[in-house]
């Protein structure tokens, strides 16, 4: 049997792949259903055709597509965990069973609309809930805007936060104003986007896991605190790893948390250097596949390029939430330098190498390290949280 393109007939991807303008060639090689007419003139790739091949084909597609648009640390860890153990206890599945019964049913109605609208919503809300819990713990923070005129700047307009996409934060202010309708000053901000995070990665093809409330939202959001406590798209596993265990996770949790990324996409800036001067080498990393070190160099030159260009950090299956992630990675198709580093590392090999082959361990493993982030430095009480009733602003 030969070798297929990977397709995708999914009419709200297709739609949105259509919106681009995208040249005929390209949108029948990704969605041959709803392709027009013309595309049994199109040429395909014949039955010699590797599986990187046809993989690498829909990624250059995508990307066209796309362009428009330790020991003191485990210390802390445990101590991190031991201050959060009386929080956790207050929290529950059914926090919100007597004052607004319905909140995941409204917050559902809205990631529901999103998704079918605009499916980059999904991959932009769960990087908000990461972003959001590493920074000052789950607290929708990230939410709040900056005080005209103040010079310290809120976290959403930090420098490592300036490509979230808006998608995300249209998605918990819709999300926000319908629950407040029916359940005013009742839910906190930091509930609906943990909530909204669960919703995308089911809606996306993931799991579906409980999710525990009864967080308030935090009042700080300093723009300078971003920096120290979020991965780096060239960060060591050393380095992965210290910053994980200050969050109270394990290595396991982070091999298992960094496959989010089997939806998503990343700027060109974010793995340009592994293109062009691997770690002040002036030569690629030789852990990319030289067929997709082509096809990336094709489309991020060294200098002068788009900043706009955005690639899928899973070449396979962009929009499908699945552990196709870990066996791109035993490929060499890791897209970020921090990826593909969890395969090159002996110590998180063995992760990624379970996970590549049992799509069921990596959904149980994944709903339970969401329900373990989804702790991290949660706020409780009017002491040191609030209910606000716009996330954008305090009180």
């Amino acid at each position: 049997m030969g070798q297929s393109v990977p397709q995708d007939n999914n009419p709200s991807h297709c739609t949105f792949i259509n919106n681009f303008n995208v040249p005929p060639a390209l949108f029948s090689l990704i969605c041959p259903q709803a392709a027009a007419p013309w595309q049994q003139t199109m040429p395909h790739l014949t039955s010699h055709s590797s599986p990187l091949t046809c993989s690498l084909t829909l990624f250059i597609a995508l990307i066209l597509i796309c362009s428009q648009l330790n020991r003191s640390a485990a210390a802390a860890a445990a101590t991190a965990a031991a201050n959060a153990t009386s929080r956790h206890r207050q929290m529950s599945f059914g926090y919100y069973a007597k004052s607004c019964p319905q909140v995941e049913q409204l917050v559902g109605a809205v990631t529901s609309q999103q998704f079918k609208e605009s499916p980059v919503s999904g991959p932009a809300t769960i990087r908000l809930f990461f972003h959001d819990c590493f920074v000052e713990g789950c607290d929708a923070s990230i939410l709040i805007s900056s005080e005209p005129g103040s010079k310290e700047l809120a976290e959403k307009d930090a420098i490592d936060n300036k490509d979230l996409r808006a998608e995300g934060f249209e998605t918990i202010a819709k999300a926000k104003s319908l629950v407040e309708n029916k359940c005013p000053g009742v839910v906190s901000c930091a509930d609906i986007l943990a909530i909204a995070a669960r919703d995308f990665v089911h809606l996306s093809g993931g799991p579906y896991y409980q999710v525990k409330k009864g967080r308030w939202d935090g009042r700080i959001s300093m723009a300078t605190k971003v920096p120290p406590n979020l991965p780096r798209a060239n960060s060591t596993i050393d380095k992965l790893l210290k910053l994980f265990n200050s969050k109270g996770l394990t290595l396991e949790d982070m091999v298992v948390l960094s496959g989010a990324h089997t939806i998503g996409f990343a700027h060109c800036e974010q793995f340009l250097s592994r293109l062009y001067d691997y770690k002040g080498t002036k030569q690629p990393d030789p852990m990319i596949d030289p067929r997709l070190l082509k096809a990336l160099t094709m489309l991020c030159p060294h200098f002068g390029g788009n900043k706009d260009i955005i690639a899928p950090f899973d070449v396979t299956t962009p929009f499908v939430f699945d552990h196709a992630y870990y066996a791109n990675l035993e490929a060499k198709l890791g897209l970020l330098a921090s990826d593909q580093a969890l395969f090159s590392d002996p110590r998180t090999r063995p992760v990624v190498q379970d996970l590549a082959k049992d799509k069921q361990k990596f959904f149980q493993a994944f709903g339970a390290a969401m329900e373990k982030m989804g702790l991290i430095g949660v706020k409780r009480g009017r002491k040191h949280g609030e209910k606000r009733r716009d996330c954008n602003f305090h009180g």
